[in-house]
Parts: structure tokens; sequence; C-alpha cells
């Protein structure tokens, strides 16, 4: 059974969009790049054509999982989801208990978590604690320095 996908909307764009820059930018790139090595001459001693082609192998693996993900994607429907509860597609600003620390996180499917950004995957200790609660409720997580404890202010 294959894997679902859930992406947002926003998440959805920007596969399809990196997914048509490889098959259209990047190939061509590629395929000057193994054009430009041959011409060095012997094939069997060709470092440049032995990395262009590895990076060739790279980006058709890249454009294989993209199709992959859009095939098995669920788009998550923003107006039919709840505004009480947290779940794939909030943005929630949560109160860290031990610092006193706000942060704001928007939870996300696991193809498109970026922590860097406060995109944070459902199947994160955090997302995972965050799914289904309120606002006013505290919850934990297990997370690898230990036991972190959240009061959720408001979902945004």
């Amino acid at each position: 059974m294959q894997k679902q996908f859930i992406l947002t909307e926003e998440g959805l764009k920007k596969l399809e969009a990196e997914l048509e820059e490889c098959k259209t930018v990047k190939r061509k790139e590629m395929a000057e790049k193994i054009k430009i090595a041959r011409s060095y001459g012997d094939l069997s001693e060709n470092s440049e054509y032995d990395d262009a082609k590895n990076e060739q192998a790279i980006l058709e693996a890249r454009i294989a999982e993209i199709e992959q993900t859009l095939k098995n994607a669920k788009v998550l429907d923003s107006s039919t989801l709840s505004s009480e509860h947290v779940h794939i597609g909030s943005t929630v600003k949560v109160l860290k208990m031990d610092g006193k620390k706000e942060c704001v996180y928007s939870i996300v499917g696991s193809n498109e978590a970026n922590p860097l950004e406060g995109k944070i995957s459902d199947e994160s200790p955090i997302g995972r604690a965050l799914l289904g609660a309120k606002t006013g409720d505290t919850v934990e997580a297990e997370i690898p320095v230990g036991l972190v404890k959240f009061k959720i202010l408001e979902l945004l």
C-alpha cells in the first residue's frame, strides 16, 4: 500500500513548480553538461563525465520522488477544516512553558516540513502533541532533549 502524502495548497504548488523546473530547465542543463564532459575524450577516465552522469541520476530520482508524491497526494481544503482544533494545515501560537517563549508553528505533512520556517510535520513529536488540541490546552511532547510543555495561545 502506498503512503498518502498530505499537502497544503501551497505545498502542492511548490512541488508542481519544482517538478516543472526539473523536467524543463535542469534536464536540459544536465544534457549539456554530459555533452561537454563527453567532448573531453576517453569516457573510462573522464571524471567530469562520471560526475555529470551521477548528477543526472540524482535529478531523475528527485523527479520520480516528486511524481510519486503528487500521485499519492491528498490536498487539504482549508475551507472545510475546523478552526477550533489543531490539525494539519493549522497555524498555532504556543507558549513554551520552560522558557516562557512564544513560538508560531504551522502543522504540515512530512513533505512540507521545514523547522527553520516554523513548518513542523504532523509526524514530529511536537506536531503529534499539538494535533487535536484547542486554544488554552497544555500539551506535552517528548523530544530528544526531554519532555517539553506547550500552552496553546491561539489558532491563527
